[in-house]
């Protein structure tokens, strides 16, 4: 959803340097990724496309759900996403301004994914090699795909490392087919 990701961008960004300079990415993380799970629920979005409730009365219900857990900044800035119609793409912003904290931290994300569990001590020694390659911290999400046959399928940014069994018989089917 790439006009989401758009129009999320420079709110994102605002966000993110409101909460820098005021000391405080980790509250604002936790606010917008929460805002974002009850943004994200279905009932939640069935009111967003409905003509019949203001956004006004949008945005207090989304802040109501909420109750104390955003500061007056959070409060307001929902209410802004409310007034401006913006409130489906609360996901996206909660998404955007970790990529950018993450940025500013010196952390990369990774997403690894692994046709089988991964043991601690294999994990941590991945995560150690991508440091090496990438001279930045990792941060990584780990999933299971048992697609994958077997081997590793690692995402960072745009870069996509595949040491998986299916990516290697992928890329020979297309070598034999040239």
């Amino acid at each position: 959803m790439a006009e989401a990701r758009t129009i999320a961008r420079p709110y994102a960004e605002a966000v993110f340097r409101l909460a820098r300079a005021n000391d405080a990415l980790p509250a604002w993380s936790g606010m917008l990724q929460l805002a974002a799970v009850i943004a994200a629920d279905e009932s939640i979005r069935a009111l967003i496309g409905n003509p019949k409730v203001s956004s006004r009365r949008l945005g207090e219900l989304l802040l109501g759900i909420c109750g104390d857990k955003l500061n007056d900044e959070g409060r307001n800035f929902v209410l802004l996403l409310a007034e401006n119609g913006r409130l489906q793409v609360l996901p996206e912003v909660s998404e955007l301004f970790e990529q950018l904290k993450t940025q500013h931290e010196g952390v990369l994300g990774a997403k690894i994914t692994s046709a089988f569990a991964m043991n601690d001590a294999q994990l941590k020694d991945l995560v150690a090699n991508l440091e090496v390659k990438f001279k930045r911290k990792i941060e990584a999400k780990v999933s299971i795909d048992p697609e994958l046959i077997g081997g590793v399928k690692v995402e960072i940014g745009d870069e996509v490392l595949d040491a998986s069994v299916r990516g290697k018989l992928e890329a020979m089917a297309v070598a034999l087919k040239s």
